[in-house]
């Protein structure tokens, strides 16, 4: 029952946000770390400074994990990990430590995930510790 209530709030939202990708990606990437054991604590987490935003911040296990969501519409150009570049990293490490600082969590308890989404033909892949 509570399965088909997310679909029918996807199929609402994709309506109201056809051209925002990225929230659509968000809410997919929310709930295939969900189904797959994480508890998402924090959607969207921009520190006070307001360097970076951090789309999703769970719990895997004894991990906090900060996930950077990449959507595409089609991997035409490119897979959507590979946007994840060396200043994105740095802007997203800076985000998270003030995170785990707040949130009193040791450094070496962190990890940083990305989750890229295509969403033509539909393909959600999870790539845990894929930075440091």
């Amino acid at each position: 029952m509570l399965n088909w209530i997310y679909r029918a709030a996807d199929a609402l939202r994709r309506r109201s946000l056809a051209a925002n990708h990225g929230r659509i990606g968000e809410d997919m990437a929310h709930r295939y770390l969900r189904g797959r054991g994480c508890t998402v604590v924090a959607r969207n987490y921009r520190p006070p400074s307001g360097h970076a935003e951090i789309d999703l911040v769970a719990w895997h296990g004894e991990k906090l994990v900060f996930v950077e969501v990449k959507t595409r519409d089609t991997a035409e150009f490119g897979e959507p990990e590979r946007a994840v570049d060396s200043e994105k990293q740095a802007n997203l490490a800076r985000a998270a430590r003030n995170y785990a600082r707040r949130a009193g969590v040791e450094w070496q308890n962190v990890r940083f995930d990305i989750v890229a989404v295509i969403l033509s033909p539909r393909r959600i892949e999870w790539f845990r510790d894929a930075f440091h």
